[in-house]
């Protein structure tokens, strides 16, 4: 099946350390494109959520950041917010354009990039590679020091990786998913099956949830894992929404990372899923349930995709 490519207007471009595990990637879309968030997991690392909460007054997102480095890597989003600002693209104000740039991050300090982490500079470059088309995908960007299943520590685990799935609705409108995928947990096929996760000291692999159902007590999780882990996803379409719908949309994809990771919103994973709308607002309710639907399962393709195509 060929994957279609991202809505028109939209660009996505990576970042990624010449010399060290770590990253940043960064989602523009056009002008006056609506945006809305929904946060599922107990560790969000965060920037600017709430300026596209469902009570906040703007309705529009410049860029959506994701960044490795932990919240060290936030300051990344200096950097977008000044390279949008120089193009004229933010929120009009009296005093200037405002480039409203969420952002959010994946924990990879210990993947070797304790010393390397995304800052202004990185999130310009990120920006200046943005392109359309189909996205890279892979170990690059924010997921450069990506991996899933850490229950028994990095060494066991499998590599993440950016993702990117979409689909089209009869109406031709396109819903598309980018994921950047570095789950505690594993990451699970359509049929069950785990596809990346922990590995036994023989290298097959393991179900986490097994593992954890088999503990007589809380682990010590210096000696036998890692407590950090996220899955960052943004649901870009030119589907007809307006605010209030892209948050339901949100909350609708979020059902995708559960499918696809287990476990999943864990105390220990910042798990957000952005959702970004670019079409002239028409709200309609079964709108809404169409774009939610195929969003849940892009988003579940696309967290696959990036573990299939992590190096």
């Amino acid at each position: 099946m060929n994957t279609p490519p991202l809505p028109e207007g939209f660009a996505v471009g990576h970042w990624t350390a010449p010399e060290a595990p770590t990253g940043c990637t960064v989602i523009l879309p056009p002008p006056g494109t609506r945006a809305a968030v929904d946060v599922r997991g107990g560790g969000p690392g965060t920037r600017e959520t709430e300026i596209i909460g469902p009570l906040s007054n703007p309705e529009e997102a410049t860029a959506v950041l994701f960044t490795g480095g932990s919240a060290h890597g936030l300051a990344a989003a200096d950097g977008v917010m000044s390279w949008c600002e120089e193009r004229g693209r933010g929120y009009a104000t009296p005093g200037g354009v405002v480039p409203l740039v969420p952002a959010a991050v994946i924990y990879d300090l210990t993947a070797g990039s304790e010393r390397m982490r995304p800052g202004p500079e990185e999130g310009r470059a990120a920006c200046e590679a943005a392109v359309g088309g189909v996205p890279g995908r892979g170990s690059l960007g924010a997921a450069r020091g990506a991996a899933v299943g850490k229950i028994r520590g990095r060494e066991h685990a499998s590599p993440g990786g950016v993702g990117y799935a979409a689909r089209t609705t009869g109406a031709g409108e396109t819903v598309a998913a980018i994921a950047v995928v570095n789950a505690t947990g594993d990451v699970i096929g359509d049929d069950g099956a785990v596809v990346a996760g922990v590995h036994d000291d023989d290298g097959s692999l393991l179900r986490s949830v097994e593992l954890l159902a088999a503990l007589g007590g809380p682990p010590t999780w210096t000696e036998t894992g890692e407590r950090q882990g996220t899955t960052l996803v943004c649901v870009v379409t030119d589907a007809r929404l307006d605010k209030p719908s892209c948050a339901k949309v949100a909350r609708m994809a979020s059902a995708g990372v559960a499918r696809a990771v287990d476990p999943v919103f864990t105390p220990f994973d910042g798990d957000v899923v952005f959702c970004l709308s670019s079409g002239d607002p028409d709200p309609s309710p079964w709108r809404t349930i169409q774009v939610g639907t195929l969003a849940a399962t892009v988003v579940a393709e696309a967290i696959r995709d990036g573990v299939n195509q992590a190096a």
